[in-house]
């Protein structure tokens, strides 16, 4: 995380589907959305710490990298939409951000994202659910103790 002196800030962000309908229940979509937010993640637009994809909303953490918050939400939202190729509107017009204001803070927040699914019982364990950073990490660990 950013320390206060830098110029850059991360953010809790949620963002809803249109109507909250279920569209990521679908794998495919799930994990085409996985593939958008990794695609601009690799371009180096923002830093992501965390994530996770609900069926009818996602949160992530991340830092913007020279651009703003508004801009990367609004690269991640309208990269899946171009990629779904929906006739429909597939997002709530708006997002939520809170800015991060300690490591304190980013930790909790860290955890939340990492245990909705749980929450939403999609699964036992946060590390169980295939579409959440907390997934990544244990396959990173597991890899790196092979």
């Amino acid at each position: 995380m950013p320390t206060q002196s830098s110029p850059t800030a991360t953010y809790f962000v949620t963002t809803l589907t249109f109507e909250r309908r279920r569209l990521f229940q679908v794998e495919t979509k799930a994990k085409m959305f996985l593939e958008t937010l990794q695609h601009y993640r690799a371009e180096g637009r923002y830093k992501l710490h965390a994530f996770v994809v609900m069926p009818d909303h996602v949160h992530f953490l991340i830092t913007p990298q020279e651009i703003t918050i508004e801009r990367a939400v609004g690269l991640i939202k309208g990269g899946f939409s171009h990629r779904a190729g929906s006739k429909f509107p597939v997002w709530q017009k708006s997002f939520n951000e809170r800015r991060m204001r300690d490591a304190e803070e980013f930790i909790a927040r860290k955890e939340y994202i990492h245990q909705n699914p749980v929450r939403g019982h999609l699964v036992a364990r946060a590390e169980d659910y295939p579409f959440s950073s907390a997934f990544r990490t244990r396959t990173a660990v597991a890899e790196a103790t092979e």
